[in-house]
């Protein structure tokens, strides 16, 4: 039996989380550069899960998704956000 794409990533990457049935309770889009970034908050969890991609992605407000991801940070004005880096999305 095939091992699920998911199942090589956490494999690699054992810092990896992959979640199913995420409710999407917001999801904003925006442009920077050539390439959308999006934020997702999810039902539960405090902290947001942003992923980019090279076109617009449909609206997931409302959707439950499946999501492979990990904790990161970003310096924005002086402060330290913390967000969740999505790798992998799928609309479940």
């Amino acid at each position: 039996m095939a091992k699920a794409p998911v199942d090589k990533l956490l494999e690699k990457h054992p810092n990896l989380t992959h979640s199913l049935d995420m409710k999407v309770i917001s999801h904003v889009q925006r442009e920077k550069n050539e390439w959308f970034v999006n934020t997702l908050m999810v039902d539960n969890h405090q902290v947001p899960f942003k992923f980019t991609r090279k076109k617009r992605y449909r609206d997931l407000t409302g959707a439950l998704v499946n999501l492979t991801y990990y904790p990161t940070s970003e310096v924005i004005a002086a402060f330290e956000i913390e967000y969740m880096k999505v790798v992998r999305i799928k609309k479940a």
